[in-house]
């Protein structure tokens, strides 16, 4: 079969962005390739709970598809996979091993892996409990890319065989996300899912400031956040808002709260897609602190810290809007110098030349005989 130009996708959601950070990423990178004048397809397990908030059915710049299940998926799409240039699958896609069995088998083209959760990832990977991707999987992708930076690329590498492991972190549109010149009513904004483990940085950064300064207003945006939560007088709740909806959202803040859930915490290096579309839009941030974030944001000048509640009210009250309106333009600038969707989409198509590049083409017994491991680790 002749060889298309086609890069295929097979995520977790590009269609709904309900309850997950994945379908942002993906709609800022693949709109980054289709500038950069590639022809991309992106496949959807279609579910329940995305089908009922689906904010994106159908995206201009690139082909979306939903299937049903994995054996729909193969044989609907093993032609195009086999005649693609290049074939992604995400972290948490549902029957995940299964779906990377499918591509390491019948893709010709680069072979990748695109994990947004890295830190997770590489944790369940060490007793093989990864639901949606096999420890003996990892070596046989032509790249791993991550979401996360720094030295979990090495352990990869050094832990799992990865042939090459490459940062590819979030992005931003930066024609999507931009400054509105809102008038900025919202002392304090918080756009992100509940996740029980950053829920006591919200509580200390976001909820507890709200009540010592009960005159100023407050709104936490995201969904799945339990219905026995005591929120703050001041505080408005929000279960979901359409990305059409951000850049207006974020303009309306005098400070935006970042915050990072505890395994990327730890790793570092792992911004996240709101850190970024939040500097696009010229609101300042207030940001939980890690390793590696020195390297995205200046603090102090880009971007500023905060580890406490009395850190959180002392920015609040003490740094004037003409310091933070300072500190959000240099951020902004940064941002749009360095991790714009088509800054990410060159970083992503310099890794898949690479591999292509470097690709080692593996003897038919070889080939065969790492199918027939995998359908016994299948099993």
């Amino acid at each position: 079969m002749r060889r298309s130009d086609e890069i295929i996708f097979i995520g977790l959601s590009i269609t709904s962005s309900w309850g997950n950070g994945h379908a942002s990423t993906y709609r800022s990178l693949i709109r980054g390739l289709h500038r950069l004048g590639h022809k991309v397809m992106f496949l959807e397990r279609d579910q329940p709970w995305y089908a009922s908030n689906r904010d994106a059915p159908i995206l201009p710049y690139c082909q979306s598809r939903l299937y049903v299940d994995v054996d729909e998926l193969c044989a609907r799409y093993t032609p195009r996979l086999r005649a693609a240039a290049a074939v992604i699958v995400g972290s948490y896609v549902d029957e995940g091993r299964q779906v990377c069995d499918w591509v390491l088998d019948h893709a010709t083209g680069v072979k990748a892996f695109y994990d947004i959760d890295t830190p997770v990832t590489v944790a369940r990977l060490q007793d093989d409990s990864c639901e949606y991707l096999r420890a003996s999987q990892v070596p046989e992708f032509d790249v791993m890319l991550s979401f996360t930076g720094g030295p979990i690329l090495g352990r990869l590498e050094r832990d799992f065989g990865a042939r090459s492991a490459r940062p590819l972190y979030c992005s931003v549109d930066v024609d999507q996300y931009q400054p509105t010149g809102s008038h900025r009513d919202i002392e304090l904004g918080y756009l992100g899912t509940y996740s029980e483990d950053r829920q006591p940085a919200l509580e200390t950064l976001l909820n507890e400031p709200a009540r010592r300064l009960p005159k100023r207003r407050f709104a936490v945006v995201g969904a799945q956040y339990p219905e026995h939560l005591v929120w703050p007088k001041n505080v408005q709740r929000v279960d979901h808002m359409a990305p059409g909806s951000h850049a207006q959202f974020y303009g309306r803040q005098r400070f935006t709260l970042n915050l990072t859930r505890a395994d990327m915490r730890k790793a570092g290096y792992s911004p996240s897609v709101r850190l970024f579309e939040a500097a696009a839009c010229g609101t300042p941030i207030i940001s939980d602190e890690w390793v590696g974030i020195d390297e995205l944001l200046e603090p102090g000048k880009e971007v500023l810290l905060a580890d406490s509640t009395r850190n959180v009210t002392e920015i609040l009250e003490n740094v004037s809007d003409a310091e933070a309106e300072q500190i959000a333009a240099a951020a902004r600038e940064r941002i749009c110098a360095e991790h714009s969707s088509v800054h990410r989409a060159e970083e992503l198509e310099s890794y898949l030349n690479a591999a292509r590049e470097s690709a080692v083409r593996k003897p038919l017994a070889a080939v065969a005989g790492a199918s027939a491991e995998r359908a016994v680790a299948a099993h």
